[in-house]
């Protein structure tokens, strides 16, 4: 996400109106929040005044943002943050399709799934188990979840939040496809 650039090369200006622009900021509400002018705003932004470090700092607060982050931030390299559904891994098995959301992100803190079980699929006769959290909200059918001791079947709009740590598997015995989306932490795939 961050990456460090030559601050020396750094056009302030244009990097402050990107940045403003990202964090969708008008130069008058940017200055509002910041408690200057929306002159100067406008100045920094056309290179026009050099702002100083304890006044670039004061524009950031009203962002906000620290300065580390300003000077370090790669406005050209901006992380991917739509994923179209062909651009979705799936990395489960004939019967249960696992669509990972953002499987190339290199700093990832957790895996989402877009899960679609088959009628009869399931996670496997073995419960799982792994570090971590997880939680989803069924979508489509229905769902058996079993963690720890405990079984439900689970439908559309119905949630599910555990310690993954416990013994664990999802079994789809109804007669449609289950749909799911779900999400763990840390990132089990």
């Amino acid at each position: 996400m961050f990456k460090i650039i030559n601050t020396m090369s750094l056009n302030v200006g244009a990097h402050l109106k990107a940045v403003r622009q990202m964090y969708s900021l008008s130069q008058r509400e940017l200055a509002k929040r910041a408690g200057v002018t929306n002159g100067l705003i406008s100045l920094i932004e056309q290179n026009r005044v050099s702002p100083s470090v304890s006044s670039l700092k004061k524009v950031l607060d009203g962002i906000p943002m620290g300065l580390a982050d300003f000077f370090t931030l790669d406005l050209a390299g901006k992380p991917q943050v739509f994923f179209p559904r062909d651009e979705l891994a799936d990395i489960g098995s004939a019967q249960v399709e696992l669509r990972l959301v953002g499987g190339r992100l290199a700093k990832r803190n957790m895996s989402i799934l877009h899960e679609r079980y088959a009628p009869g699929a399931d996670t496997g006769e073995e419960m799982l188990t792994h570090a971590g959290e997880e939680g989803g909200v069924v979508v489509r059918g229905a769902i058996e979840l079993s963690v720890g001791g405990d079984t439900r079947v689970l439908g559309p709009g119905d949630a599910f939040y555990f310690v993954s740590s416990l013994p664990h598997r999802f079994r789809n015995i109804g007669r449609e496809e289950c749909e799911l989306v779900s999400a763990s932490s840390p990132p089990t795939f």
